[in-house]
């Protein structure tokens, strides 16, 4: 499993602080993004910022690491757990369609097992 999700950026001479505003400004839809890793495990993402970077590989692309809350709760069984964790994610930004895409960790699913 690998998710994706894509905001409005336009395109400026400082993408670094650009982006640094958009997280700010996004971190419930990003906290969304980021609870799609972990709903089999009944939990959701909060309070997401970023941690580290933004490192541009190019004009375009490049990684970050984002940390945030994670919750697991069930009022049924009496748990509500928070850790905080991490997670690189990668970015593409498109200048023309003035748009980013941010691409998550690749986590691989396990197939069915043959009888």
């Amino acid at each position: 499993m690998q998710e994706t999700w894509t905001f409005d950026f336009p395109f400026s001479q400082n993408p670094n602080e650009d982006l640094a505003r958009l997280l700010a400004e996004k971190d419930r839809e990003l906290g969304i993004f980021l609870s799609y890793y972990y709903k089999k495990e009944g939990a959701v993402t909060e309070n997401v910022k970023l941690k580290l970077g933004p490192e541009f590989e190019s004009n375009t692309a490049g990684s970050m690491v984002l940390d945030f809350d994670l919750v697991h709760f069930n009022a049924c069984l009496a748990i509500h757990e928070q850790v905080r964790e991490e997670m690189k994610i990668r970015f593409e930004i498109d200048p023309k369609a003035q748009k980013i895409k941010l691409i998550g960790a690749y986590w691989p699913s396990r197939e069915m097992d043959e009888i």
